[in-house]
């Protein structure tokens, strides 16, 4: 055990709110802090000297955002822990990701902030939370400012299409024509993001393709930037498949709720075992949301929360 002290901060900043902010630093840092006076005590295994830096950059976040909520604040320690490389100006950014958008798009929280970072840190980046945390519409966004950059040839776009409670076969029309109403959303992201006429230019030169999973096998693709969405859906042979497309300058995000899994009982989610084994492998990084990421209407968290709330009640019952 180890133990030193930071003096230049202004501790009543750290033990607002419940002290939510300190057990955050603590939980994330495995650290046990102390404060008396202006001075923080930090007692842990080995030295902590990203403390340091994490408590001057807390302090002029603050100076800037200064009615930053607890929660807030618990993403930025969490950004520091999990991505310390990240300055204190591109957290503080702004900007809009997409140049020539329809309209302003940029990271709405902390957490947002740090996927955008991975994402352009990583090879592959698996994005795992509840629905209306911008999962795959920030990712869409990242793809687009790549492409439009020319960092990429090519945008692929695909989903499993598996049917929640209903068969494939009931729809009407063609094979495209029942696929169609599974890749939807991805096309609504595409068309909110850039203008009607650049997206459909982009379709018709096939630079963006949006296409079921099931068509993806056998590929290989270069200098493109894949998009796997619903992942939860996908079986273990499709994701495997799906990871093992990806070729040289190729990036894949891989987004999913695995609270919402429409496989048969019997199917393991293949998001689930990749969570479960991909962890620790040099370019692979997983980003998770929380209902407190959630960007859509207020009630959308207070619905996850019900739900979440619902099942722990079922899980406890069952022990």
């Amino acid at each position: 055990m180890s133990q030193y002290i930071f003096e230049q901060c202004d501790i009543s900043l750290f033990y607002e709110n419940q002290n939510q902010v300190i057990s955050a630093i603590e939980k994330a840092f495995q650290v046990h802090l102390t404060a008396r006076g202006q001075r923080i005590s930090i007692v842990g295994d080995g030295n902590h000297p990203e403390l340091i830096s994490l408590f001057t950059d807390m302090e002029n976040y603050l100076g800037q955002r200064p009615d930053a909520k607890p929660e807030e604040l618990e993403s930025f320690v969490r950004i520091r822990r999990e991505a310390p490389q990240m300055s204190l100006s591109e957290i503080l950014n702004d900007s809009s990701i997409v140049p020539n958008s329809r309209k302003a798009i940029y990271p709405k929280s902390l957490n947002q902030k740090l996927y955008v970072h991975t994402i352009e840190q990583s090879d592959i980046v698996f994005s795992i939370g509840p629905a209306g945390t911008g999962k795959t519409y920030i990712a869409m966004a990242v793809a687009i400012k790549y492409l439009l950059e020319k960092t990429i040839n090519k945008i692929v776009l695909t989903r499993p299409a598996v049917e929640a409670g209903e068969s494939l076969g009931y729809l009407p029309g063609d094979l495209q024509a029942k696929i169609d109403p599974y890749l939807r959303p991805l096309y609504d992201a595409l068309f909110d993001i850039i203008p009607t006429d650049l997206a459909n230019r982009l379709i018709e030169r096939g630079q963006v393709e949006v296409a079921p999973l099931a068509y993806m096998r056998g590929r290989t693709l270069n200098d493109a930037f894949l998009i796997l969405d619903e992942a939860q859906n996908s079986t273990s042979e499709q994701m495997k498949m799906f990871l093992t497309r990806i070729g040289f300058r190729s990036k894949a995000i891989v987004t999913g709720d695995i609270t919402q899994i429409d496989l048969p009982i019997q199917k393991k989610s293949g998001l689930v075992e990749a969570k479960e084994i991909l962890q620790g492998i040099e370019g692979i990084r997983f980003i998770h949301f929380t209902e407190k990421d959630v960007v859509r209407h207020a009630i959308v968290q207070e619905v996850i929360k019900a739900y979440q709330r619902h099942e722990e009640s079922i899980d406890r019952n069952r022990e």
